[in-house]
């Protein structure tokens, strides 16, 4: 597969910048690795970079890591870049619902987690930052609080959606593969139904105007997988194939899309077939994303497409077990801040 622009994931390095581009971090669930991977933010030079954090929580858990650092703390978000501090690990403050204890679960925080994400999500919308950058949160949890919550994907679509629903894409990328999704989170009973011609139409299309905006690539080849076993082995194993996906390339094909499939999903992820594709669209969370991170694991970042703004996140989850214990990396943090930026200059 043709390489992604290389990013760095060593922390000392500085980030690349693109005209002070203004990056807001959600931290994430505060009993897991979000706030201990947030007070390690890399270098920056041209990039302003504000964690959306309560500031006891981040001193708590640098006090618990033996981490040294300073805070500024933004109360007037509508003049940011007047007040940032280049040395300083910028904070906008929210308070936590409840106490936190590191690595154990209280879903009376969970409204706290969803304030992050409505904040920053409102921030980008009112163009008060270029992007913005989530960190790992914990579904059970924030469902177990009362709250229908199936992932950043579906809520932040729901969140900034306007005039009419938003579909949006989901899609992990490191620097060999970009996988994207045509259905995000759901029971594997229920996929079949969700894929419609309609769907998967506005599914290829936006993948295909990101790879052409945010990649510069004029004529993307994207692999399209199978839903079932073999492609459905000309419909011996499935019928979605003949009757879903197979007339949706056709049509798009004729229409200067680059579209290669339905493949079997085990055997398209081979270099015969990645060697000289720009991305996948699996029909499925679990049929592209092991492969993915396997091959990529803490490398690799999330990329909401379809959003009206830049959404990017860490590859893994909340790891409460690595909480507060000084062994959580924040490799794939630094992924996402990169790829927020690079997709910034380009939005």
């Amino acid at each position: 597969m043709r390489k992604l622009e290389k990013v760095n994931t060593i922390k000392t390095t500085p980030l690349m910048t693109n005209n002070k581009t203004k990056i807001v971090i959600t931290a994430g669930e505060p009993a897991g690795i979000g706030p201990d991977i947030c007070l390690n933010l890399p270098e920056t030079s041209n990039t302003e970079l504000y964690v959306i954090a309560d500031p006891d929580l981040l001193r708590e858990r640098a006090k618990s890591l033996s981490i040294e650092v300073e805070f500024y703390i933004h109360h007037d978000i509508d003049n940011l870049s007047a007040h940032y501090k280049d040395k300083l690990l910028n904070v906008i403050p929210l308070s936590l619902s409840d106490n936190s204890t590191a690595g154990t679960l209280n879903k009376n925080n969970s409204h706290y987690v969803l304030q992050m994400l409505d904040l920053a999500c409102d921030m980008c919308m009112q163009k008060q930052v270029d992007a913005m950058v989530t960190g790992p949160v914990q579904k059970s949890i924030i469902n177990q609080a009362g709250f229908n919550f199936t992932g950043h994907t579906e809520y932040l679509a729901e969140r900034s959606s306007t005039t009419h629903p938003i579909q949006p894409v989901m899609m992990l990328a490191h620097t060999g593969m970009r996988v994207a999704l045509a259905t995000t989170h759901l029971p594997l009973k229920d996929v079949s139904t969700a894929i419609t011609k309609d769907s998967l139409i506005q599914t290829l299309t936006t993948l295909n105007n990101f790879l052409k905006k945010h990649a510069g690539i004029s004529n993307p080849e994207i692999l399209v997988c199978g839903l079932n076993p073999h492609a459905g082995e000309d419909g011996n194993l499935g019928s979605e194939e003949i009757e879903t996906i197979t007339p949706v390339i056709e049509t798009l094909n004729k229409n200067n899309f680059n579209l290669i499939g339905p493949l079997p999903a085990d055997t398209l992820f081979t270099q015969k077939y990645l060697d000289s594709a720009d991305a996948v669209l699996a029909m499925y969370h679990d049929q592209g994303l092991p492969v993915l991170k396997y091959s990529g694991f803490g490398k690799a970042v999330n990329v909401t497409l379809g959003l009206p703004f830049i959404r990017t996140s860490v590859d893994h989850g909340t790891a409460l077990d690595l909480a507060a214990t000084g062994k959580a990396s924040n490799s794939s943090l630094v992924e996402a801040i990169n790829m927020a930026v690079s997709l910034s200059s380009n939005n």
